[in-house]
């Protein structure tokens, strides 16, 4: 640890040494670099959605009807995942932050999903799909936390929105793309050796080669990523501190378990977690895109394709509002703006059934997904101080949180359909209640930002806090 440290403290002495201007030039070309590296998460977000959302493309090439499905097996079968989900990401953070090799830890787990994804297409019965989709679950665990503590350990506060849109616009293009993709996969392979079969196949095996690639391409942490020149690396760990994060960009200041033990003290975890359990059963929607986008009356294929155009929208929406957010370093104000274009859309689903309105709707319940990476910007801007705490809060947060993701998973069941009125009731009050919360959030920090100023009022001399932290509301 004593090595670690020597390390860091000659790394800043490296930093403190350079010219004002020399500093910024290096920053943009550090940041540059980073932006690019970083942007391999964006494909493995792609891939981690095509491979969960398979199914429901798949479902719409009839894999319900040749399992034999029945009653409520298909929405098992979706929340099964996020079982997952729930157990494992917070280990998977914690041996993260252990580890110290996100470029190893990530990808290892992608091959393990991209087997599972691919061994999705020879089952013969129910139970051997629940069975790989839970394997499935416990693979894809590690990403999102760990892209997120990624992220949080290389860029400021008010560059994160807009990276953590850049990465999980993959999610975003794959709901598009990824439709269009099936809708190729299904066309072209029908009847050849079971249409849906042929889906995960191709998406399995593309996603493992990938991953091979990504382990050669994606950052570790600061202070031993490789690749970067002494300067830069200083520089990478003095521009953090300089925003408030704790000064210890990797380990060292705290163990792991301190940091879990910190994190579940801490109420506003449990707050978020919450606030997000009920946030994600708003937002179920989206694994029922493809069936929501069928009760148009449209067949396979062009259900398909019209399912792309609201994602591609959205991803434009949710790089207009990162920046936005981050360049005013606000965040409640954009969350809310995100969830009123939702709750239109919501309420002009429930009103008509005319096909131009309720399809326009669909656009608009689309950008859902700008607020929920502004959201998770803030998550992570309210547990900058101390990186064990913030991975293992990230990890908690997520974990719990996706118990939403499993109710949400049977909130669309096919008899309320076509209207999917009840359906639509529940979104909107579950966006209603978290919006709410989310307000209750945001007050809370306002105090706390004023408590802030009044002690440095009081102590007469703001240089005893060079950072002068705030929270991001």
């Amino acid at each position: 640890m004593s090595a670690l440290s020597d390390a860091k403290s000659e790394a800043a002495d490296v930093a403190s040494g350079l010219p004002c201007h020399a500093r910024d030039d290096l920053e943009r070309r550090l940041v540059r670099k980073l932006d690019l590296r970083v942007s391999v998460i964006a494909l493995l977000y792609a891939l981690n959605s095509i491979d969960k959302g398979s199914i429901s493309g798949a479902r719409l090439g009839g894999f319900e009807k040749d399992l034999h499905m029945r009653g409520s097996q298909y929405p098992a079968l979706l929340s099964i995942v996020y079982v997952g989900f729930v157990v494992m990401q917070v280990p998977g953070n914690m041996f993260l932050y252990w580890l110290e090799r996100p470029a190893i830890l990530i990808p290892c787990s992608m091959v393990i999903w991209g087997l599972a994804s691919t061994l999705t297409g020879i089952t013969q019965n129910y139970t051997q799909v629940l069975l790989a989709r839970l394997i499935l679950g416990f693979a894809e665990a590690p990403l999102f936390p760990g892209a997120i503590f990624l992220l949080s350990v290389w860029y400021k506060r008010d560059e994160l929105a807009v990276r953590a849109t850049l990465i999980s616009c993959g999610s975003m293009f794959s709901a598009g793309f990824g439709s269009l993709f099936a809708s190729g996969i299904l066309t072209g392979m029908q009847g050849k050796l079971g249409q849906a079969g042929w889906l995960f196949y191709i998406e399995g095996g593309i996603t493992i080669i990938v991953a091979i690639g990504a382990i050669f391409i994606l950052p570790a942490f600061p202070h031993n990523t490789k690749w970067l020149t002494p300067e830069e690396r200083s520089l990478a760990i003095s521009r953090l501190a300089d925003d408030g994060y704790g000064t210890l960009v990797g380990p060292g200041k705290q163990t792991t378990m301190q940091g879990l033990w910190d994190a579940l003290s801490d109420w506003k975890v449990w707050w978020f977690s919450v606030t997000l359990i009920i946030y994600h059963i708003a937002l179920s929607f989206g694994a029922y895109f493809p069936t929501i986008v069928a009760t148009m009356g449209y067949n396979m294929t062009v259900t398909l394709l019209l399912a792309s155009p609201p994602w591609l929208l959205a991803m434009i929406g949710a790089f207009t509002l990162s920046k936005y957010s981050d360049n005013a370093r606000k965040r409640f104000i954009y969350i809310c703006a995100s969830n009123v274009c939702v709750a239109v859309g919501f309420v002009t689903s429930m009103c008509t059934m005319n096909t131009f309105a309720r399809y326009f709707s669909l656009f608009l319940m689309a950008q859902a997904t700008a607020g929920q990476m502004v959201l998770w910007a803030w998550i992570k801007n309210t547990f900058t101080r101390e990186p064990a705490k913030r991975a293992s809060a990230i990890a908690v947060i997520g974990a719990i949180s996706s118990t939403g993701a499993i109710a949400g998973s049977f909130v669309w069941p096919l008899n309320w359909g076509p209207t999917y009125l009840y359906s639509y009731v529940i979104c909107l009050a579950a966006l209603v209640v978290s919006t709410v919360m989310l307000g209750v959030m945001h007050w809370h920090l306002k105090r706390e930002n004023e408590k802030i100023e009044k002690n440095e009022r009081i102590a007469g001399n703001i240089l005893q806090d060079p950072v002068k932290f705030r929270y991001l509301v």
